[in-house]
């Protein structure tokens, strides 16, 4: 009898969350909305202390129009992180700046403060860090840093909802924090991003750059976007807002079962001051990461993801803003790297099973 996949992400999507999109749609009002206007109040609640957030279709644009809105333009530079999605340089490229690459340090793969100062120019208007995986970057030296260099810091918060380093909650150490609502996120709402600004003329400035340029109807006042979320997705985020806090609890406890039982990996760490809310639980597999993956998918029907591959200032698209670039540990981790299923969806079983499977391969040698 053969096993049945366990993978690597469950999206959760449930009758309440049907319930909110039939109660939409029997609205007719179906566009930008009550209900976006309801789910940016109640986001910048949940998850950040207040701050008003803008909802926007993607993560990537909100990480895009909050950089416009920030002033970054053509012969400006903003410092990113090399091992992440390409959505968090392409955002910096798209408003015509230069993504510039550095390393990142090995405990909790972000940006590394010390590799962050030395590539800081003339050029240089902010610094983006990736809360990668759900583990807040080491904010405290980079908030030194950009404070001593008078530059702005831009979250890329699209995996961390929930996290928080020394009680403050991620989103809220730099001009705008980005979350990504993505159907494979902590939470989703089928589709979407959400901008929390750090003051109203962000705000003003993001909402006018999401609705091409308008903030009454006909009177566009800038060149904008059509980067809009629907009530739609946002009444899904709604209901979602109103789990996410039980799911993470799950993942952490998943994430603690793993690292209580888990043996012959490189476990994630946890900074003594951080919440890890483990959208992913990465582990390093310091020898053949490739076949331990297909190990544990063909022996073990455990599926697995690998984020990332290939650092973005290898990949083809990316490549010109960083000829012949070394980053060790970036290379390191993107070779190292593999993430376990962790998701509020696992039974006892299944997370029996993963642990089985991959001492298993460990000790094997795999």
């Amino acid at each position: 009898m053969s096993l049945e996949l366990i993978p690597a992400a469950r999206p959760i999507i449930g009758d309440d969350e049907r319930a909110a999109v039939d109660r939409v749609l029997r609205s007719g009002m179906v566009a930008q909305g009550p209900e976006v206007a309801a789910f940016e109040k109640e986001f910048g609640e949940h998850f950040v202390d207040g701050r008003e957030c803008v909802a926007v279709n993607s993560g990537t644009a909100g990480q895009h129009l909050g950089q416009l809105a920030g002033g970054i333009g053509p012969g400006d530079e903003v410092i990113v992180p090399s091992f992440t999605f390409a959505a968090t340089a392409n955002s910096v490229a798209l408003t015509g700046a230069t993504p510039v690459f550095v390393d990142i340090e090995p405990d909790y793969f972000s940006i590394d403060p010390t590799a962050v100062e030395t590539a800081i120019t003339p050029r240089t208007r902010a610094i983006m860090p990736v809360h990668l995986y759900g583990h807040p970057a080491l904010m405290s030296e980079l908030v030194a840093i950009a404070q001593k260099h008078d530059l702005m810091i831009f979250e890329d918060a699209a995996q961390a909802h929930g996290a928080s380093l020394g009680g403050r909650q991620v989103g809220t150490f730099g001009t705008f924090g980005m979350f990504s609502l993505y159907p494979t996120k902590n939470m989703t709402s089928g589709e979407g991003g959400m901008v929390a600004c750090d003051s109203a003329e962000l705000v003003r400035a993001t909402k006018l750059l999401r609705n091409q340029g308008m903030e009454r109807q006909y009177e566009n006042e800038v060149i904008g976007f059509n980067a809009r979320m629907t009530d739609i997705h946002a009444a899904i985020g709604r209901v979602q807002l109103t789990k996410v806090d039980g799911w993470t609890a799950t993942r952490q406890s998943n994430a603690t079962f793993f690292n209580q039982n888990l043996s012959g990996v490189v476990t994630p760490p946890v900074a003594d001051d951080a919440v890890h809310v483990y959208h992913q639980y990465t582990i390093r597999v310091e020898a053949d990461r490739d076949g331990f993956a297909a190990a544990l998918r063909n022996e073990f029907a455990v599926a697995s993801g690998i984020y990332y591959p290939i650092p973005n200032h290898r990949l083809p698209s990316l490549t010109r803003f960083a000829p012949d670039l070394e980053l060790p540990q970036t290379e390191k981790a993107a070779q190292e790297v593999l993430s376990l299923p962790v998701h509020p969806s696992l039974s006892r079983a299944d997370l029996e099973r993963i642990v089985s499977a991959v001492n298993t391969l460990a000790q094997a040698g795999s």
